[in-house]
């Protein structure tokens, strides 16, 4: 399917849906007549396949106990394999109803109160706030940023491990915002380290079907069986098949006492069940959407370069990161405005919903991060919105 006929099938108007990213900008920005480029999830249906599996269960109109078939398991396994090469096993799998659900669960149960967690800033702020609502100590360690281009700072990384004592590394793969997608040899580096200081790794791999160009993504599962004993891998649907509010996500842990521990413990603070809907959702997109995700994909890196072509030629001075993987754009404006200027400039004169650089990073005010998983209009409007508004400076 041509990219054309992809925005016109699957693009949809979500204005009066209750969708958090259209209908409630007064609430979140204090403005409802923005242009919602924010919270990351899409202005497209979800593939027709989908659609047509919970359309079916519907029309059946019994919404009882349920349980797992195992024809969900293989849908699941057969993607990652497929998709990724990676290689699950189905005593590895576990649900939750949200990665972030799961973050917080985690904490919980493997660190005490005042433990030390890591994560690598700027990030996704639910990781932040994992670790500060369940009072345990934030420790962050900056990603290096040169000049748009972001690596991890492994010393930094290793000395603030030994000095905290940390117990826990949530780590972001891909990248969210910046868009990195780690190589092996990086991921090695990290897990080595956690390794050595008997650091637990939470890697979220939400984003992982979101990969453009000729970038691979590599699970921390697939980078050596020696670390197993110390990491638990969480991925979703949600991100890859606009599925967020069906509530299914997968908890992957593939060393038995971990495991074990997991199992015994999330007993004492979950006993939800499985989302019917969202499994349904799942097995039926593993095993019919990958057509629609490469579709999607191109919608993405489309909305991405036109984003990255204007800017360069017309706001020479904005720093938009690569693109690797997700489908949000990190850019940095402190080139034409200074960093407490942003929301004025951004959202009263530019008239975007975004999410601001200091929520992910107190040491990122002047960053935005744009989604471009979107009708292209509404992306070649906000970018012509920051175009004019950066000439009138």
């Amino acid at each position: 399917m041509l990219m054309d006929e992809f925005v016109e099938k699957y693009s949809v108007n979500r204005y009066d849906t209750n969708s958090l990213k259209w209908d409630a900008l007064d609430v979140r920005y204090g403005d409802k007549d923005l242009i919602p480029m924010w919270v990351a999830d899409m202005e497209f249906k979800i593939p027709e396949e989908v659609q047509q599996a919970l359309n079916e269960r519907i029309e059946h109109g019994v919404f009882g106990y349920s349980y797992t078939p195992d024809s969900y398991y293989q849908s699941f396994i057969n993607w990652q394999k497929k998709r990724h090469n990676i290689d699950v096993k189905k005593e590895w799998i576990n649900f939750s109803t949200g990665i972030v659900t799961a973050l917080y669960w985690f904490v919980n149960i493997f660190t005490e109160e005042n433990d030390a967690v890591m994560i690598q800033t700027p990030v996704y702020y639910p990781f932040h706030n994992a670790v500060l609502d369940n009072n345990r100590q934030l420790i962050t360690s900056e990603l290096k940023n040169d000049n748009g281009s972001y690596s991890m700072d492994l010393d930094d990384f290793e000395k603030k491990i030994i000095s905290n004592n940390v117990k826990m590394f949530i780590l972001c793969s891909p990248h969210n915002p910046v868009g990195r997608v780690w190589t092996k040899e990086e991921l090695e580096d990290v897990l080595s380290i956690c390794k050595k200081h008997h650091v637990l790794v939470i890697s979220d791999e939400i984003h992982q079907d979101i990969i453009l160009g000729d970038n691979t993504f590599t699970s921390a599962l697939m980078v050596d069986k020696k670390y197993y004993d110390s990491l638990i891998v969480c991925s979703a649907p949600s991100k890859t098949f606009n599925l967020a509010c069906l509530l299914n996500s997968h908890i992957i842990i593939p060393n038995e006492d971990l495991r074990t521990v997991y199992q015994q413990e999330v007993k004492k603070i979950n006993q939800t069940e499985t989302s019917l809907m969202g499994q349904i959702a799942c097995e039926a997109a593993y095993n019919h959407g990958e057509e629609w995700l490469d579709n999607l994909l191109e919608v993405i890196e489309y909305n991405y370069n036109y984003v990255k072509n204007k800017l360069e030629k017309n706001a020479p001075k904005a720093i938009i990161s690569d693109l690797q993987g997700t489908y949000l754009t990190w850019i940095d404006l402190r080139g034409y405005i200074t960093p407490d200027d942003t929301k004025s400039f951004i959202q009263d004169r530019c008239r975007l919903a975004i999410d601001f650089g200091e929520w992910f990073s107190k040491e990122c005010k002047g960053f935005v991060r744009l989604n471009m998983a979107t009708d292209p209009k509404y992306v070649q409007q906000a970018t012509e919105n920051i175009i004019a508004e950066l000439n009138k400076l």
